[in-house]
């Protein structure tokens, strides 16, 4: 952060400090302070997002935070395009009559789109709106597990889950992730969910980890795993080097959806 902080203009620390203090910032808002146009302050902002020191939203900025998620409909926007770049490179190597697991997050709900054309899937998810899109399938086969449903977003937690995906060895885990550090750790923000995760990594008989570029370095609390369990990445730009090293190690195939 200090080294960072001598490469900032002054209106972009101006911004950071102001987001720091007031934990939630809208562009219309500092378009008005700063006297710039929407388009600078936006400048500002992917600036600002590369070098991790705030999360952008839909029209606002706030702070990175590593207990709390952003709200669904912020995830929902955020990085969209990239996430459906990875989505189709995903769906081209699930083949028809595959068995999955698809877990909470925009990211698989976006790889759920992207599989609607394949044929006789067998699919478990703890994710509603995933369960809600696929099984207008006739031919898919989707199983929702059991436990209790998360209002924030639709995700489905809880012992009974993990109970209940224990029951079952399926060809791929489709997995998304809030965060992975330069060591390769995956972090999240709910216990609960990295426990549902953790259980359908065990599960899999291949595991594909979605990640757009936000996710490198960025900070959550609760330690999942390490990508080194993943056999493929899929993400939108090049991981960090100490990452790349960690791929190569383990043999995880990167995939990079441009």
């Amino acid at each position: 952060m200090k080294d960072l902080s001598k490469a900032l203009n002054g209106r972009q620390n101006a911004i950071l400090r102001w987001v720091e203090s007031e934990g939630l910032v809208r562009v219309e808002h500092m378009v008005r302070r700063y006297q710039v146009t929407e388009q600078t302050i936006r400048r500002d902002l992917a600036w600002l997002a590369q070098q991790r020191l705030i999360t952008r939203l839909h029209g606002a900025a706030k702070p990175l935070n590593s207990t709390e998620n952003i709200a669904y409909s912020d995830r929902q926007i955020l990085h969209h395009r990239e996430k459906q770049k990875m989505a189709a490179a995903i769906a081209v190597l699930i083949p028809n009559n595959a068995s999955l697991f698809i877990n909470i997050g925009t990211t698989t709900e976006t790889i759920a789109h992207a599989l609607m054309l394949h044929q006789g899937l067998q699919i478990i998810t703890n994710n509603l709106h995933v369960a809600t899109l696929m099984s207008q399938k006739t031919d898919f086969r989707v199983i929702v597990t059991s436990g209790e449903v998360r209002a924030t977003d639709g995700g489905i937690l809880g012992e009974a889950t993990l109970d209940f995906i224990q029951q079952f060895k399926l060809d791929y885990g489709l997995i998304g992730i809030s965060a992975i550090d330069n060591e390769g750790t995956l972090l999240d923000f709910d216990y609960r969910e990295v426990k549902v995760a953790q259980t359908i990594i065990e599960h899999s008989r291949q595991v594909f980890l979605a990640a757009d570029h936000s996710k490198f370095g960025r900070k959550a609390m609760v330690r999942l795993g390490n990508l080194a369990q993943a056999d493929r990445l899929f993400t939108d730009q090049a991981p960090p080097s100490d990452i790349l090293s960690l791929m190569n190690d383990s043999d995880v195939a990167l995939h990079i959806c441009r």
